[in-house]
C-alpha cells in the first residue's frame, strides 16, 4: 500500500512539475544549447605524438605496413586510419601549444587522405568496388577534418592563417574527389 502511494505521488509530481517547467522555459526565453552542424565522427587514439623521441619507430612501422599492403581497398582503409590518427595528433599538439608541428602533422594527414579517392577508382577499375559504407565513412571523415580545420582557423593566431587556408583547400580537393566517385 505504501508503494502505491509513493508511485502515485511521484506520477502526480511529474505531471504537475514538468508542464510548469516547460511553460516557464517557453515564457522566459531560456534555451538549451545544443551543438549545431557538428559532424559526429570519432577520431582514433593518436598514440605517440611527433614530439616524442620514439616517433620514428611508429613512422617506420607505418611505412612497412603500407608497403606490405597490396590490396587497393585495404590500402585505402589504412590511409584513412593514418589520416585520422594524424588529425588526432595535430589536435593533441594544438592543446600542447605546438601549433607549427600541429599544422605540419595535419598537412601529412590530408596528404594521406588525398590518396584515397585514387585508390578507390583503381580498385573499381580492377573490378572490386569499395563498399558504400566505406565511401560514406570516408566522406564523413573528410567533413570532420574540414570542421577541425575551421576550428583551428578560429583559434590559431594570425600568423598561421596561410598554412591553414592551404589545408582547407586541400581538404576541399579531397571532398570534390570523393563526390565524383
Amino acid at each position: 500500500m505504501k508503494n502505491t502511494i509513493r508511485y502515485f505521488l511521484i506520477i502526480l509530481f511529474l505531471a504537475l512539475v514538468l508542464p510548469v517547467t516547460y511553460i516557464v522555459m517557453e515564457t522566459s526565453g531560456a534555451t538549451i544549447d545544443t551543438p549545431q552542424n557538428k559532424v559526429i565522427y570519432t577520431m582514433p587514439y593518436p598514440g605517440i605524438l611527433p614530439d616524442h623521441p620514439l616517433y620514428f619507430v611508429k613512422i617506420v612501422r607505418d611505412r612497412i605496413n603500407e608497403f606490405m599492403t597490396r590490396d587497393q581497398l585495404k590500402k585505402a582503409e589504412i590511409y584513412l586510419l593514418y589520416s585520422d590518427k594524424r588529425v588526432a595528433m595535430a589536435m593533441a599538439l594544438t592543446k600542447k601549444g605546438k601549433n607549427k608541428l600541429a599544422i605540419e602533422t595535419f598537412s601529412k594527414a590530408e596528404k594521406y587522405f588525398i590518396k584515397i579517392p585514387q585508390l578507390l577508382r583503381s580498385a573499381k577499375a580492377q573490378g572490386s568496388s569499395a563498399p558504400s559504407s566505406f565511401v560514406e565513412t570516408t566522406k564523413l571523415a573528410n567533413a570532420k577534418h574540414k570542421e577541425l580545420i575551421d576550428e583551428l582557423i578560429k583559434t590559431f593566431p594570425q600568423g598561421f592563417n596561410e598554412p591553414l587556408t592551404s589545408l582547407s583547400l586541400l581538404n576541399d580537393q579531397v571532398h570534390y574527389a570523393l563526390e565524383t566517385l
